[in-house]
């Protein structure tokens, strides 16, 4: 389970270090693709492998399904870390997640999320203020 906020920082080339928590979890390869709310998205190949299954029930007669299979999957790249434990983000999810040089590393449950760090802290504000009514209406147990 990935879990964890971390800080890290984008080098010139694109690259940055994946928290080293989250490394042997996600394996040698994995999937990093386009997320929800400016944010990558980075799944071990066997959680993309089910996802990629469930979405594959999705009817492709309805054009929201189609729309998000082509969003999702167009901008899919199976990456590797380097010896030094870095990922070379491609430009395109770069460009998608407004990464230029500081960036957050959050573990979500089974994935990973990669955010400008501009993003993340207007996300985590806005979010934060109505963290205990979203709670209320979606979890069902006391925390």
């Amino acid at each position: 389970m990935f879990m964890g906020e971390y800080q890290h920082v984008l080098d010139a080339k694109g690259r940055m270090i994946m928290p080293a928590r989250f490394r042997e979890e996600l394996g040698e390869r994995f999937v990093i693709t386009r997320g929800l709310d400016n944010c990558l998205f980075v799944y071990p190949l066997s959680e993309w492998t089910l996802l990629e299954q469930k979405l594959k029930t999705l009817p492709f007669t309805r054009s929201d399904a189609r729309a998000f299979m082509r969003f999702f999957f167009s901008g899919a790249a199976e990456c590797e870390l380097d010896k030094q434990g870095r990922i070379l983000i491609p430009n395109n999810l770069r460009d998608h997640a407004k990464l230029k040089k500081d960036v957050v590393v959050i573990g979500v449950s089974n994935r990973v999320e990669i955010w400008s760090q501009e993003v993340w802290d207007q996300y985590s504000e806005e979010t934060g203020l109505s963290f205990e009514s979203i709670a209320e209406k979606m979890i069902d147990i006391e925390l």
